[in-house]
């Protein structure tokens, strides 16, 4: 039997060693989340965390999918943390006050997240408060913009997306402060106009764009609105053009629509989908961010906009010059997206496990 390298051996201590702090740190089994190993691939060694939790875009398949995809094609290795129901242990949307598991971020270089006004106990949101102010990279998707809506009393209420407190270079949250924009409207007809990706003026060249062109990115998902210019450092990389339905070849949308409740003129100008910029916590180290308001589980079936997250893993990690136009990033396995929209039971019917 050929040996097996020493780098091998080591990744695969540190992620044994991982999942063993994980499960006794939490005292549950390490099921309430998947760990995706690395393959071969530049991202080979590095660990990505991908935190979902929503009600309505279905992070849990989305995210799931982007770790195959990352850890398959890329070498990265991933682990995907859910909102899980403690009683029954399956994947619970609704659930918003538990994801197991966020001890992972602290062996993590990046954190991916997709959540949706969570209010998590002192302990997890620590894991997430001490990730942040090492300054490591961050990649929010869709509602990550209002990520969080604690509890007043909470110590990391400051963390939430409408957060007017004492602590005013956190006015707004995470959203605002880390990822650029909270939560502020949708700009496009939710669930009635779907949304194409045009490269932003001067941004052709950044390397997370690289292998994409106008149009290649595509989803249902409708464009988010955002506040003009974005705060800080922040640089549009793709911009969304609102079009009049739900297919990739659907007209834009032209001028004010009756009965618009913004009456803006909803392609003129364009709201950014993507950017990137820069965050520091209370004068701490500077730290990556990728932001996108797209990124629901159906979006994910654009070759566009898996390209798009996958470039933006590599950047986020500092390996930009190994960011390929042609890489592969295609669909691990069997995915099968759910359409978005609000569930009203307490769980998704599934585990982690069938998610696998």
């Amino acid at each position: 039997m050929p040996a097996i390298p020493a780098a091998s051996q080591m990744l695969g201590r540190s992620l044994v060693s991982m999942l063993a702090l994980m499960a006794a740190t939490v005292g549950i089994a390490a099921d309430a989340w998947n760990t995706f190993p690395g393959g071969d691939g530049p991202g080979k060694g590095k660990q990505v965390v991908l935190i979902s939790g929503d009600e309505e875009y279905r992070s849990e398949e989305a995210l799931t999918q982007l770790a195959k995809i990352l850890a398959t094609r890329h070498g990265f290795g991933c682990t995907v943390l859910y909102a899980i129901d403690p009683e029954t242990g399956e994947i619970a949307p609704n659930e918003q006050k538990n994801i197991p598991g966020l001890e992972a971020l602290r062996e993590a270089e990046l954190m991916v997240i997709a959540t949706r006004f969570r209010n998590l106990p002192d302990d997890q949101m620590k894991e997430i408060d001490d990730y942040l102010k090492s300054g490591r990279p961050v990649i929010g998707m869709r509602t990550a913009t209002h990520a969080f809506n604690l509890a007043k009393d909470s110590p990391y209420a400051h963390y939430s997306f409408n957060y007017k407190g004492e602590k005013k270079d956190w006015a707004q949250g995470f959203g605002r402060l880390v990822l650029g924009e909270t939560w502020i409207s949708h700009h496009g007809h939710h669930k009635h106009e779907s949304t194409r990706g045009l490269i932003a003026p001067g941004a052709a060249e950044y390397p997370i764009l690289r292998g994409i062109k106008d149009g290649d990115i595509w989803g249902p998902t409708d464009v988010y609105g955002v506040r003009l210019p974005l705060p800080g450092d922040s640089q549009p990389l793709v911009l969304g053009q609102v079009l009049t339905g739900m297919e990739p070849d659907a007209p834009p949308v032209e001028g004010v629509q009756e009965g618009a409740k913004n009456k803006l003129a909803k392609n003129d100008p364009m709201m950014p989908v993507a950017w990137v910029k820069t965050y520091a916590i209370n004068g701490g180290p500077a730290g990556r961010v990728f932001t996108t308001t797209m990124g629901s589980s159906t979006d994910l079936e654009s070759a566009g906009v898996r390209r798009l997250l996958v470039n933006a893993c590599y950047w986020a990690v500092g390996l930009e010059d190994a960011i390929s136009a042609s890489s592969d990033v295609g669909i691990v396995g069997e995915f099968r997206p759910t359409m978005y929209g609000f569930r009203k039971d307490k769980t998704a019917g599934i585990a982690p496990t069938d998610l696998r």
